[in-house]
């Protein structure tokens, strides 16, 4: 198992981060903790992933607004959530958004709508992206021992607390878009 790990794990955490990767690089810094993956190699996989997703969704919503519009448009409730964040909080709006289940991919396809300028996009979601691999990935390997140890002693607690958080963070999402 371990060297499916080390063989499969760098190509699952790209992949996966491309849409967004929270899960997968929590994990990938768990395993980093373990020594089946290195976590800098995980963050700097991690870190490229998402900022290539970002950018995938800005161009594509730029190069093909119908395409764009039609993937948008049964999230409006999102999207009116997503334009308020624009404009309460600007460009750091990118920075915000990769911490945000939901409207993490909604962020670069409408401002890729709009005028915003590529330059600016490309260079916010490369920091932006950067940021969030390292303190995801730095943040879930210091609490790899946590992790581990939760999963020896209580088997289902990690499950039922990743479920709980999921549920929450839906739920008070669901309330900000009411």
């Amino acid at each position: 198992m371990e060297q499916f790990i080390q063989d499969w794990g760098y190509i699952a955490l790209f992949l996966y981060s491309f849409g967004g990767g929270f899960v997968g690089l929590a994990i990938a810094s768990v395993l980093s903790y373990t020594g089946d993956l290195n976590i800098y190699i995980s963050i700097l996989v991690a870190g490229i992933s998402n900022f290539i997703g970002g950018q995938f969704l800005f161009f594509l919503a730029r190069k093909n607004k119908n395409y764009a519009k039609d993937m948008m448009k049964n999230s409006g409730r999102k999207i009116a959530l997503v334009h308020v964040l624009m404009k309460k909080y600007g460009s750091f709006v990118i920075f915000i958004q990769k911490y945000i289940y939901g409207v993490k991919t909604l962020v670069p396809l409408a401002m890729g709508l709009t005028k915003y300028s590529a330059v600016k996009f490309s260079i916010f979601n490369a920091m932006a992206a950067a940021l969030w691999a390292c303190v995801v990935g730095y943040l879930s390997f210091t609490a790899g021992e946590y992790i581990l140890s939760l999963s020896e002693d209580f088997k289902y607690v990690g499950l039922v607390t990743v479920v709980l958080i999921i549920l929450l963070v839906t739920y008070f999402f669901k309330r900000i878009e009411k």
